[in-house]
């Protein structure tokens, strides 16, 4: 199975691979950095470089549907790498840093809205979750005013484990009704936010709240009788990401 780098080191852009499969489209490697497409988090995109300077592009990663192992997925047109070849694989980094800050921010979400989560996304231009809340009179400018004074604590964030037999004993601890936590070897990740929110999860996020940036509720709708989505856009489009 494929060591999963970005479960050591979100901030990991980079590594030197070898190739295992071969796919259809799809790449397999022996790890990587790249998170692929899940827990409604978006898959990572960048490029895999061959030794004769062949750049192939990565449109999206993915999980084989099958055998759960990640595909890195080439874009049309380019040639295939063979299996056994060293290759390096880069990420585009501006986008995997503004989804961990999404996917951090979407924890925060959990910790405003008293509510389970019925579905999510989490893509690099917006983020929202469902929940749900069939009578709830959800406010815009309230749920913006209280995200934005969590991000500003500049909390901590970071990762642990708990058993099976802990999450089984504390099942309040899983906010989605329709996803269970992935589980390594009998371990489940957890995601502690320092003094506001503690849960499974197994995304790539922020090291620190305050690297969110300041974040809007751009829209709020009615999805069937008991469903409401809460829609995130960041503030400032602008802002800079970390080196």
């Amino acid at each position: 199975m494929t060591r999963l780098l970005f479960r050591e080191d979100a901030y990991a852009k980079r590594c030197t691979a070898t190739v295992t499969g071969i796919s259809d489209r799809g790449v397999e490697l022996d790890q990587t950095v790249f998170y692929a497409t899940s827990g409604g988090q978006t898959g990572d995109t960048g490029t895999l470089s061959r030794p004769d300077g062949t750049v192939l592009p990565v449109i999206t990663t993915v999980k084989d549907r099958e055998t759960g192992r990640i595909l890195h997925i080439i874009g049309d047109d380019h040639p295939l790498p063979e299996i056994g070849e060293s290759l390096s694989a880069e990420l585009d980094w501006e986008n995997r840093h503004k989804l961990m800050r999404f996917h951090t921010c979407m924890h925060l979400l959990c910790a405003v809205i008293d509510g389970d989560v019925t579905g999510g996304n989490i893509a690099a231009h917006k983020a929202r979750l469902d929940f749900n809340l069939p009578d709830a009179a959800l406010d815009k400018d309230e749920i913006t005013q209280k995200l934005n004074e969590l991000i500003a604590r500049n909390a901590d964030v970071y990762d642990g484990e708990i058993t099976v037999a802990e999450l089984k004993a504390n099942p309040e601890l899983v906010r989605t009704m329709s996803v269970q936590p992935p589980m390594d070897g009998g371990a489940i990740r957890t995601i502690t936010i320092e003094g506001i929110d503690f849960q499974p999860c197994g995304g790539t996020h922020v090291r620190k709240t305050g690297e969110i940036g300041k974040v809007a509720v751009s829209k709020i709708e009615k999805k069937g009788r008991q469903n409401r989505r809460i829609n995130v856009v960041f503030a400032d489009q602008d802002q800079p990401t970390t080196t």
